[in-house]
């Protein structure tokens, strides 16, 4: 991102490109160790340029999360084709591309960063969250869902997003088995979700009809299975009258 010479840009232009050095140091170093300095000499400019177009870092940091948080909320847009757990494979996979890449930033922007109790940093995290939220219900096709399974889904993108902050530290799990991981915690959250409510049960029921042996889901099924022996059954009398 660093220009090397200065050239005169327009006003959006300049903002632009402002914004997109500050995410990439905010991508490496927490934004508290950043100075207005350094995004100066990275972009070619003199400091009081930068503080000519945002009037401090806090509102130059905001700008950049606002950058970060609408590429956040793309990620979950997928085709709705195919079997489900491969969409959601695909969605894990640019999603772990986006933390992997941005790091201290993506940690910034879901924790607060410097600007921790701005309304707008705030607002900015709970879109994303939301996007997410409703991406995932149209992978499932419902508009509007049980309380249950509003619970499931909100669930699963919290999960989602801990465990990527937990990964960034020392990066301990190989990232393409946390991606599976997380599709299948999906699963197995929903199928618990679905030994409690009749609508996440044929909810699950269906997408499970869709799935292939050798996808993710069956491949969770298939671990799972190697437990069969030693989990005692569940009488008849003890399930809910919708799965007996």
């Amino acid at each position: 991102m660093t220009t090397g010479v200065r050239r005169r840009m327009g006003v959006d232009e300049r903002r632009a490109q402002l914004i997109a050095v500050a995410l990439e140091l905010f991508g490496r170093r927490s934004p508290d160790e950043v100075s207005i300095d350094e995004i100066a000499a990275a972009a070619g400019i003199s400091r009081p340029l930068v503080y000519h177009y945002f009037p401090g870092k806090r509102s130059l940091y905001e700008a950049a999360l606002k950058r970060a948080s609408d590429e956040l909320s793309c990620l979950f847009l997928e085709a709705h084709e195919g079997p489900l757990g491969a969409r959601l494979i695909r969605v894990m996979h640019r999603f772990f591309d986006f933390v992997e890449e941005h790091g201290q930033g993506f940690a910034a922007l879901m924790r607060g960063g410097p600007a921790r109790g701005s309304s707008t940093a705030g607002a900015l995290v709970d879109g994303v969250r939301q996007a997410a939220y409703e991406q995932i219900l149209a992978h499932l096709r419902i508009p509007s869902p049980s309380a249950r399974l509003e619970l499931l889904v909100r669930s699963w993108v919290s999960l989602a997003e801990s465990t990527a902050l937990l990964w960034l530290d020392g990066k301990r799990v190989p990232r393409a088995e946390l991606e599976l991981q997380l599709v299948h915690d999906f699963a197995a959250l929903a199928s618990v979700s679905a030994a409690y409510d009749q609508e996440v049960a044929g909810v699950m029921m269906r997408v499970f009809a869709q799935e292939p042996a050798d996808g993710p889901f069956g491949e969770l099924l298939a671990r799972l299975s190697a437990l069969a022996p030693a989990t005692p059954a569940v009488p008849p009398q003890r399930l809910p009258q919708f799965l007996r």
